[in-house]
């Protein structure tokens, strides 16, 4: 490599970081004792994510193209990276007290996270249907693996395998999307599709229009937008918690920046032909989030239905398809961030005294009785997510509908307020069992130190967001400009 190559190389060195260091991990945990590797890789691994993070925040906010202009750097992506990464490597902490109490602590677990971060970089930063693919593959073949990585698990290694089989599904759809695309423009560059579209008078054919509806089904795929859901429930509920709440954020926000990178930097001309298709996903995933979720009694069931109503809210913002929409689904992911993840520690958090973890509704009872600070937590982090005032969460959700009403869709948001109103039922359920209920089980009385500075972290941004909302708004703001002006 020559000097003059060097500076070509500036704008992916957080992905750079990240694909060197798990290969150094790899290596040092297969050559070290089982109990020093386990350690060392779990910490260097979060050493890695939070490195790649203060690589991302020093980033100039310039738009930046490098590798054959099939990568992108510019203010959107680089707000994007620094959620992916925090969520990645907060994934990689609260995870290690579980590990050990299963039995389930090898060193591989935490690598595999890095090298799905390192997908979802690359993802947000794709300015080509082909690193598109490449960079939602990396990350994609790092979740199969990681679903099924309880081995002794019939459940587990069966959530791992619907995962890769309608994974590959969902890839063969977006591949045979991105071909019609490139066989109806003859180019897979965003910017030169950008050109295309943008000429005078040009009306899409319908190969064009099917390209875009297998682009999105695909991309539908990756969020777990209905009707493309199917594989969430029995995904996260067989998967090890941890590993359910590393599905939860991390790659939700990468797929939701990518979804928006396409349709609004390549197809934004052609936004009479997609946003009917944006529309349909967030209404269905609404409303099926809102209304399957009543039901469950299984908390990781419950929340991956959860996830796919917040989802569509998302896709609220995305379907607005301006700068305030844009901006929202941004302020959405930040807050969602923080409100799933606290969500999920406390899940964590939440072991009986004879060690086992609970994940039934019912064994939640009598949770403020024995633990009271952390059924405050989670009462918190529900009221947030059904999006009760002044929590983080109903900011979100009022950036979102907000745009939407300005876009023109108030019908839209007005169904969105129905189902969140719906949404609320069962998010109230679970508070109601902690405080109201006879205690069922016992539990632990410590959950240890690093579940509970996340868990202090996540509550502190949740509750006081209202304070200093500015701080989340404005770097969405900016960070929405460089996708739409």
């Amino acid at each position: 490599m020559t000097l003059a190559a060097i500076p070509l190389l500036g704008p992916a060195y957080p992905e750079i970081l990240l694909a060197v260091g798990s290969l150094v991990l790899l290596v040092f945990g297969v050559f070290s004792r089982e109990e020093v590797a386990n350690r060392v890789v779990t910490w260097g691994a979060a050493a890695l994510l939070v490195g790649a993070f203060l690589l991302t925040l020093n980033q100039p906010m310039a738009h930046t193209l490098t590798f054959g202009d099939m990568f992108i750097v510019d203010g959107f992506t680089r707000f994007a990276k620094l959620l992916v990464f925090l969520a990645s490597a907060l994934a990689v902490v609260m995870s290690t007290g579980y590990l050990q109490a299963e039995r389930m602590m090898r060193f591989e677990y935490p690598i595999l996270i890095v090298l799905a971060a390192l997908g979802m970089g690359m993802m947000v930063s794709a300015n080509d249907l082909l690193s598109l693919y490449v960079g939602l593959e990396l990350q994609s073949l790092a979740l199969y693996v990681l679903a099924a990585i309880r081995r002794d698990s019939a459940v587990s290694t069966e959530a791992g395998l619907k995962y890769f089989v309608l994974g590959a599904l969902s890839s063969g759809m977006l591949l045979y999307g991105s071909s019609l695309v490139y066989g109806f423009s003859g180019t897979t560059n965003f910017e030169m599709l950008a050109q295309v579209f943008a000429v005078e008078g040009y009306k899409a054919p319908i190969g064009m229009i099917f390209g875009i509806v297998f682009l999105a089904a695909g991309l539908a795929f990756k969020v777990s937008a209905v009707p493309f859901h199917m594989w969430t429930p029995d995904v996260y509920e067989g998967s090890p918690t941890p590993v359910t709440a590393f599905f939860a954020v991390a790659p939700k926000i990468a797929a939701l920046a990518l979804f928006a990178r396409v349709v609004l930097d390549p197809f934004a001309d052609l936004s009479h032909e997609w946003r009917q298709i944006i529309v349909f996903l967030s209404l269905a995933s609404m409303v099926l989030g809102s209304v399957a979720a009543i039901v469950q009694t299984n908390i990781k069931r419950l929340m991956a239905y959860s996830s796919i109503g917040h989802v569509g809210y998302a896709l609220v913002g995305l379907a607005a398809g301006t700068h305030e929409g844009v901006q929202g689904l941004l302020v959405y992911l930040a807050i969602y961030l923080a409100m799933n993840i606290g969500a999920f520690a406390c899940i964590l958090a939440m072991r009986r005294e004879d060690g086992t973890a609970t994940e039934n509704i019912s064994d939640l009872a009598g949770l403020a009785q024995s633990r009271p600070m952390l059924a405050a937590a989670f009462a918190v982090f529900m009221f947030s997510l059904a999006g009760i005032p002044p929590l983080a969460g109903f900011f979100g959700k009022f950036y979102i509908f907000i745009s939407a009403v300005h876009a023109g869709l108030i019908w839209l948001a007005v169904l969105g307020v129905l189902a969140s109103v719906i949404g609320a039922y069962y998010y109230l359920r679970i508070v109601k069992v902690m405080y109201f209920d006879a205690p069922t089980v016992r539990f632990e009385a410590s959950s240890g130190k690093t579940l509970n500075v996340v868990l202090a972290a996540t509550a502190f941004v949740t509750v006081c967001f209202v304070f200093a909302p500015s701080t989340i708004v404005v770097p969405a703001a900016t960070a929405a400009a460089a996708l739409v002006p």
